[in-house]
């Protein structure tokens, strides 16, 4: 069984069309379909039915599509990884972030991975859970770190890497300071900054709403940072994520009976190659103790 054969499968069994899985491969369809048959020679079986319009996997070929594309991944990433060490660089990482995902929570994680390649270049993008999918659907990002992205793509991987809740956060001049416990009846009066870049802005709008908060009057902030400059100033009030960075300046305390939790979830995209690079920090990430992250991030 020769890579160019199995690759030749994998475009036919995703495209369903050999006149175009060819102009994919860069050959002749001709050269495509002989080297199919000789993968179904080595099978012993039929892996396509050749019907019109369209192409059909066979039994044999349903079963055998992840056994091959599992081999084809993973002597594409024994070339990349060679690659790298032998040329002493790596290239970039792509991840993109939502808007509402503090970097600070990876800076452990890309302090250690820079350790470990000669050469190496981090290119963040930053989107709403949209933007983010489609970063990953366009391949202009390896990987995708976000709470939800809403996307019914069914080629997106996704493994949850930690639960939080949401504070409210206040300046420390705000007279709301001084109190331990906040409950709704203290926030109806309050001038609000909305978070509309986060995931969870409408759901957190429609809980606040419930109990009589009136968020509809609020400021609408673009970015983490126009927020922070109007928290500073005591111009309002916002809720946010327990592992958001915040200055002394401010200060984060819990509402009493507010639903506000949320999971955030890394995306990459199943059957594509990933650099090295990329695979390191996928199980960095998934390794990571992000409850310890949660904890310290709540006790600022």
């Amino acid at each position: 069984m020769e890579m160019h054969q199995v690759r030749y499968f994998l475009a036919v069994a995703r495209l369903l069309n050999f006149t175009r899985a060819a102009d994919e491969c860069n050959v002749t369809q001709p050269s495509l379909t002989r080297a199919i048959k000789q993968l179904e020679a080595e099978m012993g079986g039929d892996l396509f039915r050749r019907e019109r319009p369209a192409a059909q996997l066979t039994e044999l070929g349903l079963r055998m599509h992840p056994l091959l594309q599992q081999c084809y991944d993973a002597a594409a990433g024994a070339r990349m990884l060679a690659a790298s060490f032998k040329g002493g660089e790596v290239g970039a990482l792509r991840i993109a972030l939502s808007h509402s995902v503090d970097l600070s929570i990876l800076i452990p994680c890309l302090d250690q991975i820079k350790r470990q390649f000669n050469r190496l270049e981090f290119r963040f993008l930053r989107g709403n859970a949209d933007e983010v999918g489609e970063y990953l659907k366009k391949g202009e990002a390896e990987l995708g770190i976000a709470a939800e992205l809403g996307s019914d793509w069914d080629r997106l991987d996704t493994w949850p890497l930690f639960t939080e809740d949401f504070d409210l956060v206040i300046n420390r001049r705000h007279p709301l300071a001084e109190r331990e416990t906040i409950g709704f009846d203290d926030l109806r009066a309050e001038q609000w900054l909305s978070r509309n870049y986060c995931e969870h802005s409408d759901r957190l709008g429609r809980s606040l709403r419930e109990h009589g908060v009136a968020v509809e009057r609020s400021h609408q902030i673009a970015s983490e940072r126009d927020l922070i400059e109007l928290l500073e100033a005591d111009i309002g009030i916002a809720v946010v994520p327990h592992t958001a960075s915040l200055p002394d300046t401010l200060k984060r305390t819990p509402v009493e009976g507010l639903d506000s939790r949320r999971t955030v979830h890394l995306y990459g995209v199943a059957g594509r190659e990933r650099t090295a690079v990329a695979s390191a920090v996928m199980r960095m990430l998934r390794g990571a103790d992000w409850q310890r992250v949660v904890d310290k991030g709540a006790n600022v």
